[in-house]
C-alpha cells in the first residue's frame, strides 16, 4: 500500500473501508502463504488506528488456545513470548468469545500470564478484534499502543470490517487443509484398494499354489509340478506388471473391453485355476454402464470370487448380471460352507469385504452379503445406473 493511501485512510476511515474492500480479493484467494499476507494487511491497520504493533491470532482446531500466526512491530523476543496464548485469556478471550472488539488499557495480566515485555516496553493499550466469518470465531487480532485512546467509532467499524475479512481468510485456509486432509485420506483408502485387488489378490493365488507345487515335487509328479509352476510363474509376471502400473499410472490395469468381457475373463481364469465350476448368466445384455460402473463392479465381483476361492469350499458358483430401468444388480453365489458372519446385518471383518463396501458406496449403491438359500453365501450388490463417482476410485 502507498504512502499516499495510506495518509488518505488515516483522514478518511469511510475511505479506508472501500481500501479494505480492494483487499478482500487478496484474502479470499489465499495461496498458502497465509502469514505473509496477514503481515502486509496489518500495515494498513496499524497506521490507521495509530498503534505501534499488531498481531494475529488463529483459535487451534481443539479450540483452547490461540497461537500467533503473524505480526508486525513485535520483536523477536515479544513475538516468541505471544506465540500461543489461552482462548479464554483476558482481554483477547473476550473478543474471541464475543462479536465486537475489546479495548484495554491495563495490560499488567498479559505480562504476567505470558512473561513477555509487552507492558515493560512501550505498549500500555490494547484493542482486540474477532475474526469471525458466518457467526463463527477463528481467532482474533491485536493492535498495540503506547498511549492514546481507543480508536474513534468510525475507525472501529472499519477495523471490524478488517476483521471479518481475515475470519474469510483463516475460514478458507481452515477448509483447505480439511480439503487437504481428505483427499489424503481417499487417496490412501484408493491406494489400499488398487494393492488389494491387483496384487494381493494376485499372491494369494499363489499362496495356495506353491503347498500343491510342493506335494507334487514330492511325489515325483513331473507333468503336475510343470503345470503349477507354470501357473505361478504368470501370477508372479502378473503381480510385477500390476506394480509397474500402479507406480506408474497408480491404477490397476482396466480390461479396455469392459465389465462383462472383464467378467468372462475372470470367469474363464477361476475355473482354470480354482476347478470350481461357474455358470455366469446375463439377464441386462442391452444395458450400458459407465467406465466408472464397469471398474468398479468388475472390481467387486473379483474380490467375491477370490473369496470363494479361498474360504468357501465350494463346488459351484453363479454370477448374475441383472438391470432394470434405475438400477444394476450383480448377484455372486457359492454352495459353500460360507464365510464367517456371513448372515445379513453382521458386519464382516474382512478387509476385502470392506473394499468391496466402499466400492459400492462410491457408485451410490450397497452390498448385501448373506446366506444363500440351499447352502452357501450370497453376495449382492446393486447400484443406481445414473449413479455419480464418490471418492474411491
Amino acid at each position: 500500500m502507498t504512502t499516499a493511501v495510506t495518509e488518505l485512510a488515516e483522514n478518511d476511515p469511510r475511505r479506508a473501508a472501500e481500501i479494505l474492500g480492494e483487499l478482500a480479493s487478496d484474502l479470499v484467494a489465499v495461496d498458502g502463504d497465509l502469514p505473509a499476507l496477514l503481515e502486509r494487511f496489518l500495515e494498513p491497520l496499524l497506521r490507521m488506528s495509530g498503534a505501534q504493533a499488531g498481531a494475529v491470532r488463529a483459535i487451534t482446531d481443539l479450540g483452547d488456545q490461540m497461537q500467533l500466526i503473524g505480526s508486525l512491530g513485535l520483536t523477536e523476543a515479544v513475538a516468541k513470548a505471544e506465540s500461543c496464548v489461552r482462548s479464554g485469556c483476558g482481554t483477547c478471550g473476550a473478543a474471541a468469545s464475543g462479536s465486537i472488539p475489546v479495548w484495554t488499557s491495563e495490560m499488567s495480566a498479559c505480562a504476567q500470564v505470558n512473561r513477555s515485555s509487552l507492558v515493560d516496553g512501550e505498549y500500555r493499550r490494547m484493542l482486540a478484534v474477532p475474526l469471525q466469518h458466518r457467526g463463527r470465531v477463528h481467532g482474533i487480532y491485536n493492535l498495540f499502543f503506547a498511549h492514546g485512546d481507543e480508536p474513534a467509532p468510525d475507525v472501529l467499524a472499519v477495523l471490524k470490517s478488517a476483521g471479518e475479512l481475515l475470519g474469510l481468510a483463516l475460514n478458507n485456509a481452515r477448509l483447505e487443509r480439511a480439503h487437504l486432509r481428505l483427499a489424503l485420506m481417499n487417496e490412501r483408502r484408493s491406494m489400499a484398494a488398487e494393492v488389494h485387488d491387483s496384487v494381493a489378490q494376485t499372491l494369494a493365488f499363489i499362496k495356495m499354489r506353491m503347498p500343491l507345487l510342493q506335494e507334487v515335487i514330492a511325489d515325483h509328479d513331473e507333468a503336475s509340478a510343470l503345470r503349477y509352476a507354470g501357473e505361478v510363474r504368470r501370477a508372479v509376471t502378473e503381480a510385477h506388471a500390476s506394480v509397474r502400473e500402479l507406480l506408474t499410472h497408480f491404477r490397476a490395469p482396466v480390461d479396455p473391453l469392459g465389465l462383462r468381457h472383464a467378467l468372462q475373463s475372470s470367469i474363464a481364469e477361476f475355473e482354470q485355476t480354482t476347478g470350481i465350476e461357474l455358470a455366469f448368466s446375463d439377464r441386462a445384455p442391452t444395458v450400458t454402464l459407465s467406465p466408472a460402473h464397469e471398474v468398479q463392479l468388475s472390481r467387486i465381483v473379483q474380490e467375491a470370487l477370490t473369496n470363494i476361492a479361498r474360504h468357501a469350499g465350494a463346488r459351484h458358483t453363479w454370477v448374475t448380471i441383472d438391470g432394470g430401468a434405475d438400477t444394476v444388480e450383480i448377484l455372486v453365489e457359492d454352495d459353500g460352507y460360507g464365510l464367517p458372519g456371513a448372515d445379513e446385518g453382521e458386519r464382516e471383518p474382512h478387509y476385502g469385504i470392506d473394499i468391496m463396501r466402499q466400492r459400492a458406496a462410491s457408485l451410490g449403491g450397497l452390498i448385501e452379503i448373506g446366506r444363500r438359500e440351499g447352502g452357501g453365501t450370497r453376495v449382492r450388490v446393486r447400484v443406481p445406473r445414473g449413479a455419480q463417482m464418490g471418492a474411491t476410485s
